[in-house]
């Protein structure tokens, strides 16, 4: 889990500026989209809110990496913003504001200065070491592909709770993912034979999606 520092000029949650946010388990404090916001705060990753005030964006970047500081920036910006982004903004990294958890949670962890090897989350016989990418059942590697992993992961991070698959699709797959719910089902398929004994972890609620089991 890391640190974040969400600098923006909007008063909203940092959920409602970013919506993947809500769904992933960093610590994340909302601050001014200001230089001094810096002064008193030592988080992983700064998050800098570009989706209203490019120019504003590009200053505070400027003066992030003239200051030398050495945190690593995220800028959140939307599908117009993308046309004014350059090499001489200074991120680190940029993320689009519909983007989904699995593509929020990798660039969080691509930058921050932290070892996230002890990111591991554990749900019955399921332990998922974000860190190192890998996923075990009763200790025993599974081999996943990307999505699948990013599947198994976000159900065991919410067990019990049942989501549809749509909801899956948004948060898993991205907000800007257009295939249609049947990915979910062949998904959920190819990991539940992959699972074998355990493939009952993840049941399937009639007529509404899917639910993650640990017991």
């Amino acid at each position: 889990m890391a640190q974040l520092l969400l600098l923006t000029r909007d008063t909203a949650s940092s959920h409602e500026i970013l919506p993947a946010l809500g769904l992933l388990s960093h610590q994340v404090s909302v601050a001014p989209a200001e230089s001094t916001s810096l002064l008193n705060a030592d988080p992983d990753v700064l998050v800098i809110d570009a989706r209203a005030d490019l120019v504003g964006a590009r200053n505070l970047c400027r003066i992030i990496a003239a200051a030398g500081s050495g945190l690593p920036a995220l800028l959140i910006v939307t599908e117009g913003g993308l046309a004014a982004l350059s090499p001489d903004w200074a991120p680190d990294d940029f993320v689009l504001a519909t983007a989904g958890p699995a593509e929020v949670e990798a660039r969080i962890r691509l930058l921050a200065r932290q070892d996230t090897g002890d990111d591991v989350i554990r749900a019955g016989r399921i332990e998922i070491d974000e860190g190192a990418y890998a996923a075990r059942l009763d200790g025993r590697g599974l081999d996943l592909t990307y999505t699948e992993f990013e599947l198994l992961k976000f159900l065991a991070a919410h067990p019990g709770k049942v989501f549809s698959r749509e909801q899956l699709l948004s948060d898993v797959w991205g907000y800007d993912y257009y295939g249609g719910t049947r990915t979910v089902d062949v998904h959920v398929r190819r990991l539940r034979a992959k699972l074998g004994d355990a493939d009952k972890m993840i049941g399937t609620v009639r007529n509404v999606g899917y639910r993650f089991d640990p017991r």
